[in-house]
């Protein structure tokens, strides 16, 4: 059933110009693009939105730990070392399961979500196409997709209870930030809530 599933959205990969374009763009840059979102939530945010920023990057950190120690305790083959696959982004032959891009992508959004909905929800969507979007490049199956679903929810859900016992962290790396010269002293809650309302 996994690889059947994988088929269906792989079979579709190089006959549409448009959408590999789409794809690998995402598969590519998809982390990327969450690193500016995050760096726009920090610079524009109040201390509520950076505290955010801080505990997203420790759920992506502990998400790829994760990803890490799974992957070497259970090895699957990449579907394109394993099956003949439409690959249209060249990739290294190492462990297909869990997926790091679909975890690292997931695993932000979802601590997003939990304080900020509408930004978390958008962020979210995101990750669903990336995850997708892995498939469709031929690096992952479903399975590898699901399964970084759930680390990402797991590790996401504990960082948000544990946040309490973790705001010492991000008050300290806040008020780092806060001594870089050029840096404004003063917090201004219409700068993010003009942009997006939670």
């Amino acid at each position: 059933m996994n690889y059947n599933l994988f088929k269906s959205i792989n079979q579709s990969a190089g006959h549409h110009p448009f959408l590999d374009g789409l794809m690998a763009g995402v598969t590519n840059y998809a982390l990327i693009i969450y690193a500016i979102v995050l760096l726009f939530i920090w610079f524009l945010g109040t201390d509520q939105y950076k505290k955010t920023v801080v505990y997203a990057a420790i759920t992506g950190a502990l998400g790829l730990f994760i990803n890490f120690i799974i992957g070497h305790l259970y090895f699957e083959p990449r579907p394109f070392v394993t099956h003949h696959v439409n690959l249209i982004v060249n990739h290294a032959a190492d462990s297909s399961f869990p997926s790091d891009h679909t975890t690292g992508a997931f695993a932000l959004a979802l601590a997003v979500l939990f304080v900020h909905r509408k930004i978390g929800i958008g962020m979210l969507l995101f990750a669903f196409l990336t995850g997708i979007s892995r498939i469709y490049v031929g690096h992952h199956y479903p399975f590898d997709i699901l399964g970084s679903m759930i680390v990402s929810l797991v590790i996401s859900t504990v960082v948000y209870k544990l946040s309490p016992l973790l705001e010492p962290i991000a008050n300290a790396i806040i008020n780092i930030y806060k001594r870089v010269p050029l840096v404004q002293k003063t917090t201004k809650k219409e700068n993010i809530k003009s942009i997006i309302k939670h």
